[in-house]
């Protein structure tokens, strides 16, 4: 019987890389979930004359120790109540990068705000951040980023000339795809974020930006290259879906269909 040779440490590397691992977050799982276990009594008093030694601070304690996130649906209401309180984008930008209610945030290296112009009249929303996007604290610069670039440049737009964010501004470990939880935790955020660019026009990239924004849940095939109003803070703003760059760069062959959509934006932007 033939021996199955030992795989290379490279072709190991290689097999987690193509299969989205390229970040270790831990030896061991965590459940950050669930509350923190108490902390040992002291076994003895202090000797007479020492003082007792201080307690850790929370940035000194052990991670299992420190504070777990707060329960979804008291997570999603501080995430209205402060989102509600930015008077600005610089502001709102403050409130999520100290904002702990969403467990992607511990995962991730930093917050993804935003790119672009916010005076913008485009605003350009897609799912959550990849690692390009995590190393570098702003969306769409990866492969996909460099692709939207050229779609922009194809109707006479660059970065510029729109405002770009995500649904979700921390990175899914793995480049995986959002829960609806930490979906609805990150809602109050991006809506707010719309609110204060105030942007003429939304364009809404891939199924997931798209169904959470308009609320349709049709697959990105049947709702690109439609017109809808999403409603932000007693406005109704137009939002053209259309094809993620990144499932472009998987299908190249429908990047015909963005280009419709594309000139579908330009045309409404010269109208309006």
């Amino acid at each position: 019987m033939a021996m199955t040779e030992p795989q290379s440490p490279r072709r190991i590397l290689e097999f987690l890389v193509a299969a989205g691992v390229d970040m270790i977050v831990g030896d061991e799982p965590v459940n950050r979930l669930q509350p923190p276990p108490p902390l040992p009594e002291r076994q003895a008093e202090a000797s007479p004359g020492r003082a007792a030694p201080a307690a850790p601070t929370p940035a000194q304690a052990p991670a299992a120790l420190r504070a777990a996130p707060p329960a979804p649906d008291d997570a999603i209401m501080q995430a209205r109540l402060q989102a509600r309180s930015a008077a600005s984008l610089e502001e709102l930008a403050t409130i999520m990068a100290a904002f702990d209610g969403c467990a992607l945030k511990a995962t991730a290296s930093r917050l993804v705000f935003a790119d672009g112009n916010p005076q913008a009249r485009v605003m350009i929303i897609g799912e959550a951040p990849g690692r390009e996007e995590d190393e570098t604290g702003k969306p769409f610069v990866g492969r996909a980023g460099q692709l939207l670039d050229k779609m922009l440049k194809a109707i006479g737009l660059d970065r510029s000339g729109v405002y770009i964010a995500n649904v979700v501004p921390w990175r899914p470990p793995g480049n995986r795809t959002p829960t609806p939880q930490e979906v609805a935790i990150c809602l109050p955020f991006i809506h707010r974020q719309i609110e204060l660019a105030a942007p003429d026009i939304l364009l809404t990239m891939g199924a997931p930006a798209t169904q959470n924004l308009t609320g349709r849940k049709d697959g990105i095939l049947r709702l690109r290259g439609q017109w809808f109003e999403v409603d932000i803070a007693e406005r109704k703003i137009p939002t053209l879906a259309t094809l993620h760059p990144a499932y472009l760069l998987r299908q190249p062959g429908q990047k015909a269909l963005a280009w419709r959509d594309l000139r579908a934006l330009k045309a409404r932007l010269a109208a309006e």
